[in-house]
C-alpha cells in the first residue's frame, strides 16, 4: 500500500444482510471511520428490490450471482443458488420471512463451542431495527386460511397468530414478515439500517459496484486491508487501521478467504493460491434447507391476494420429544414447478403447491475454489441427502406424505382436483424418494462455511468473538458463522449476528 491509500478504522466487506447493520452500528461512534464495500449497486431507486411482492423479479436478474453446484448424486443438480449483488444483499431479494431463532437451536450452538451465542445472543432480536409484523389482514389470502385451518386440525397443532413472542415447537399460521404493510416496502437491512444515514454521517463511506478480490494480510498474519476492483475495472486498495470484517455470505466469504490464502492448505495449493494460513474448516460444514415439492391441479383459481406470496407456514415435529420442528412447510401462492417440468410433468393453468423442507438437515457440503482467478465461479457441493443415517431423506418423505394428508382433508381438499406431482400413483418409498430428490429445491439458506467453534474444534474457523483463527484484525459476521443451520428461515438471525458483531467489536454489550 502507498501513503495515499485510503484508511479507515473498519473495513466491512459486503453490503448484504449483516454488513449494513455493522456499518450503521459502528459508525454511531463519531470517532470511528467505517468503510462499507458492496459488489453491487444501491437499492434505493430499484423498485424490484424495494417492493416485497416483486422479490421473484430479482432472481436470475442482473443483481443475482446465480451460482450453480457440482452434480448432486442424491439431490437436484439443477438448482440455481441466488446470491444478491446489490445493497441489502439477500434481504433485498428474499421474502423477509421473519423468525426469531429458536432457543433450542442457540443452546445447540453453545453446546458446540459457541460460548455466548445462546440466550445472550437471543436478546439481540429486541435490538433490531427491522419492522417485523404479522401479515396484514388486508393481505391475507382465503386459500391460505383454509390450508392453515386444515393443518391445525389434521396434524393436531396449534393455530398461531404470532411466532416471535414465545418459544414454539409446531403450529400453523400466517407468518410475520419484515415489511411495511401500508406501502409494501420490504424492511431490508439496507432500508432500515443504511438509507436513513447514507450521506448524513461523515464517518461512513459506502463504496458501491466495488468488488473485493482479496484480503491483504501482512507478514505478521494481520489483515491490513483489502484489494478491490472498481466499476471501471481498475484495481485499488483500502487500509483497515483496526479490523476487516467479512460479511459477504456463506459462499463468498469463504471464497474470499480462500483467494486470500486462508483455508485448507492442500486445496489452496491445488488452486494455485499461496498458503498464508492453513485453516482446514474454511468452506466446510455447508448446510442448506432442501425443500420438497407437491403440486396439485386446483379445482378453482387461487386468489392472488398476498403480502409476499409466501405468507403462511406449517411447522411439525416427527419426534414429540424434540424442542424444535422437523418440517417447515411453506405454502406459496405461486407454483415453483420448473424442477417437476424438467422431469416431464405438465403444470396445469390453475395449480396449488406445498414445499415441505428439512428443517434440521444433517447432510453437509462444502464450497471451494478451482483456481486463483477471482472471476472463476466458486465450486459448491451441497451434499444433499448424504447424511449417513438417512435422516434428511426420511424427513423429506415425511413432509411429502404430510402434504398429501392435508390435500385429502377439508377445507384444503375443496381446492384440489388432482395430484400432479409426484402423482397419486407414486406411493412406494423408494420411487417417491427418487422423484422428490430429483425435483427438490433450495430455500436459499446456505450457511455454516466459516463456523464458530471451540478451541478444540478442528473445523472451527472463527472463535466466539467472530475472530478468524490465526489472523489478527479479521472477523466474519454473516450466515457462514452458524455452527448449525437454524430450524427457521435465517434472515433475522443474520441481522442479529450483525448486531452482536458490532457489540463484540466496539466492546459494548447493549443486551446486558
Amino acid at each position: 500500500m502507498t501513503a495515499t491509500t485510503p484508511e479507515f478504522d473498519y473495513v466491512i466487506v459486503g453490503g448484504g444482510t449483516s454488513g449494513p447493520v455493522l456499518a450503521a452500528r459502528l459508525s454511531e461512534d463519531p470517532e470511528a471511520t467505517v468503510c462499507l464495500i458492496e459488489w453491487g449497486p444501491s437499492d434505493q431507486r430499484e423498485p424490484r428490490a424495494l417492493q416485497l411482492l416483486r422479490w421473484a423479479e430479482m432472481l436470475e436478474s442482473e443483481f443475482d450471482l446465480a451460482y450453480r453446484s457440482v452434480p448432486q448424486p442424491r439431490g437436484n443438480s439443477h438448482i440455481v443458488q441466488s446470491r444478491a449483488r446489490i445493497l441489502g444483499g439477500c434481504s433485498s431479494h428474499n421474502t423477509m420471512i421473519a423468525f426469531r431463532p429458536p432457543l433450542a437451536d442457540l443452546r445447540e450452538w453453545e453446546a458446540l463451542g459457541a460460548s455466548g451465542w445462546g440466550e445472550d445472543f437471543a436478546a439481540y432480536y429486541d435490538l433490531l431495527l427491522t419492522n417485523i409484523v404479522a401479515v396484514a389482514p388486508e393481505h391475507r389470502n382465503p386459500f391460505l386460511q383454509d390450508v392453515i385451518e386444515t393443518a391445525a386440525a389434521a396434524l393436531n397443532i396449534p393455530l398461531r397468530e404470532s411466532w416471535n413472542d414465545t418459544q414454539w415447537t409446531d403450529g400453523a399460521g400466517f407468518l410475520e414478515l419484515g415489511y411495511y404493510p401500508e406501502t409494501g416496502v420490504r424492511s431490508s437491512a439496507s432500508v432500515d439500517y443504511l438509507h436513513p444515514i447514507m450521506g448524513r454521517r461523515s464517518n461512513l463511506t459506502t463504496l458501491l459496484e466495488t468488488r473485493v478480490t482479496r484480503v491483504l494480510i501482512d507478514a505478521h498474519r494481520r489483515a491490513e486491508g483489502v484489494q478491490m476492483r472498481l466499476a471501471d475495472g481498475s484495481v485499488a486498495e483500502v487500509r483497515a487501521r483496526r479490523e476487516v470484517i467479512l460479511c459477504a455470505g456463506a459462499i463468498d466469504t469463504p471464497r474470499l478467504l480462500l483467494l486470500s490464502g486462508v483455508g485448507p492448505a492442500e486445496e489452496l495449493a491445488t488452486a494455485g493460491v499461496t498458503v498464508v494460513h492453513n485453516l482446514p474448516g474454511v468452506g466446510r460444514n455447508l448446510m442448506d434447507h432442501p425443500e420438497g415439492l407437491l403440486v396439485w391441479e386446483a379445482s378453482r383459481p387461487v386468489p392472488e391476494l398476498a403480502a409476499s406470496q409466501w405468507d403462511a407456514i406449517i411447522a411439525t415435529r416427527l419426534d414429540a420429544e424434540r424442542e424444535a420442528a422437523d418440517i417447515l412447510c411453506h405454502i406459496p401462492l405461486l407454483t415453483l414447478a420448473e424442477n417437476a417440468e424438467r422431469l416431464g410433468f405438465q403444470t396445469p393453468r390453475h395449480s396449488i403447491t406445498l414445499t415441505p423442507n428439512v428443517a434440521r438437515p444433517r447432510s453437509r457440503g462444502r464450497v471451494w475454489i478451482g483456481s486463483a482467478d477471482p472471476d472463476q465461479p466458486p465450486l459448491i457441493d451441497y451434499g444433499y441427502f448424504t447424511d449417513p443415517d438417512g435422516h434428511d431423506e426420511r424427513t423429506l418423505l415425511a413432509g411429502i406424505r404430510m402434504g398429501r394428508q392435508l390435500a385429502q382433508t377439508q377445507p384444503m381438499a375443496g381446492w384440489i382436483k388432482r395430484e400432479v406431482f409426484p402423482g397419486a400413483e407414486v406411493q412406494e418409498d423408494s420411487e417417491l424418494s427418487a422423484l422428490a430428490r430429483q425435483a427438490h429445491h433450495t430455500v436459499y439458506h446456505v450457511s455454516g462455511t466459516c463456523r464458530i467453534g471451540a478451541i478444540d474444534d478442528p473445523l472451527g474457523v472463527v472463535d466466539p468473538q467472530l475472530r478468524v483463527r490465526g489472523i489478527d484484525g479479521l472477523r466474519v459476521a454473516d450466515a457462514s458463522v452458524f455452527p448449525t443451520l437454524t430450524t427457521v428461515n435465517p434472515v433475522i438471525t443474520v441481522l442479529m449476528v450483525g448486531e452482536r458483531a458490532a457489540d463484540l467489536i466496539s466492546g459494548r454489550l447493549r443486551t446486558s
